[in-house]
């Protein structure tokens, strides 16, 4: 779940770190009257994504009479005028750094990122450290300090080094996969201010926290989600929507991107990404065939490909109930099986088998997920 940066801001604060004064504003409302003593304002859209300045989502003044200019020029660019704005002081910026804390998947641990400028694309700067964190220890300044001393001058080093020890413990305790401060602001007179915030926890920790914990975010994750993602989640299943000309119904995060990476490998592109749910019902099959079905009926999408994946359950009822269902009403493009089954799943029927009884009634199935997306590029002009 990504965090909206009023709750990302929330969360660094409740762990001790410095962000700007700010307040947020619903629609109809206007900023209370203290914030007038600021210095300066920013204000800013809470959607959930980057890129806000450059869509005109972001708007400084200097007073605050001025708030309800910036906010009629902002609503334009807004796809619900509801959408919360977070007013926020003005931070005196001697110079911008960038600060991150974000999960390394290839080595399977925590990772500190630090650059001495802030800004887009800081990842692909040349001047970047990175510091592995160890999973087994407690994070030291010490530890970080040697990366940091070739990139700032040694006192501001000690300090950046102080600050960023903290941010795997927060990551940790918060059940984060990327926690990046982008701008940290160092003011003239010394002070280190978060000044934005991007902040993604893990939806599959979300047991160990307060449910009703960032129900901004929450709320804004909801909006953001078409008709057939929310469709979806309420038939026991995620399903994520992307731009592409294939249905893809899949179970399980690492089976879909397999897939998705064999189908763009083939000259085409999955419309769907499909993952299973915490607590979900054990099958949804037909559910997620639902979904897929809605997809093909649009006249971008040019096939369906099904690739189920049985360990220990039943591959003999898999195929019944693909067939019965089926049989129920025609599909509106072409469906491309892919089978693959475990000794116990197959104890009533092999993956052979339950090809040949599909082609029995004009289903393309394969066992072998690369003849299986082949066929289907053939049959939608991409081979």
């Amino acid at each position: 779940m990504r965090l909206a940066e009023c709750d990302g801001k929330a969360l660094l604060r409740r762990h001790g770190l410095a962000v700007p004064r700010g307040v947020l504003v619903h629609a109809g409302e206007s900023p209370p009257d203290e914030a007038a003593a600021w210095p300066g304002f920013v204000v800013k859209a809470q959607l959930l994504e980057g890129g806000r300045g450059k869509r005109g989502l972001v708007r400084a003044f200097k007073s605050l009479s001025e708030f309800r200019d910036a906010r009629r020029l902002i609503l334009p660019a807004l796809e619900d005028a509801n959408t919360p704005l977070l007013l926020e002081e003005a931070v005196p910026i001697a110079r911008e750094i960038f600060v991150a804390v974000r999960v390394d998947g290839s080595a399977q641990r925590l990772e500190l990122l630090l650059a001495p400028e802030g800004g887009e694309n800081v990842e692909a700067a040349g001047k970047l450290a990175r510091i592995a964190i160890a999973a087994d220890a407690p994070t030291t300044p010490e530890q970080i300090f040697a990366a940091l001393g070739k990139l700032f001058a040694s006192d501001l080093a000690a300090r950046l080094a102080r600050y960023a020890a903290r941010l795997p413990q927060i990551a940790r305790q918060e059940d984060l996969t990327l926690l990046e401060i982008n701008p940290l602001a160092l003011t003239a007179d010394g002070k280190l201010i978060a000044c934005d915030a991007k902040i993604v926890r893990d939806e599959a920790a979300d047991f160990r926290h307060d449910p009703d914990d960032f129900a901004i975010s929450r709320r804004l994750a909801v909006q953001a989600m078409t008709e057939l993602e929310r469709e979806a989640q309420t038939l026991g299943f995620q399903l994520v929507e992307t731009d592409g000309d294939v249905a893809l119904v899949t179970s399980g995060a690492g089976l879909g991107m397999m897939m998705m990476d064999l189908i763009g490998d083939h000259g085409m592109r999955a419309a769907s990404f499909m993952d299973n749910l915490r607590g979900a019902p054990d099958e949804t099959m037909t559910e997620r065939l639902k979904i897929a079905r809605a997809l093909a009926a649009r006249p971008n999408i040019k096939a369906i490909i099904f690739q189920t994946t049985l360990a220990s359950r039943s591959l003999a009822e898999r195929i019944e109930a693909l067939l019965a269902w089926l049989a129920g009403e025609p599909l509106p493009k072409p469906l491309f099986v892919g089978i693959a089954a475990g000794h116990a799943a197959a104890r009533k029927m092999s993956a052979e088998q339950a090809v040949e009884r599909l082609r029995a009634v004009g289903v393309s199935a394969f066992t072998d997920p690369v003849a299986l997306v082949k066929a289907a590029a053939r049959a939608v002009g991409r081979a």
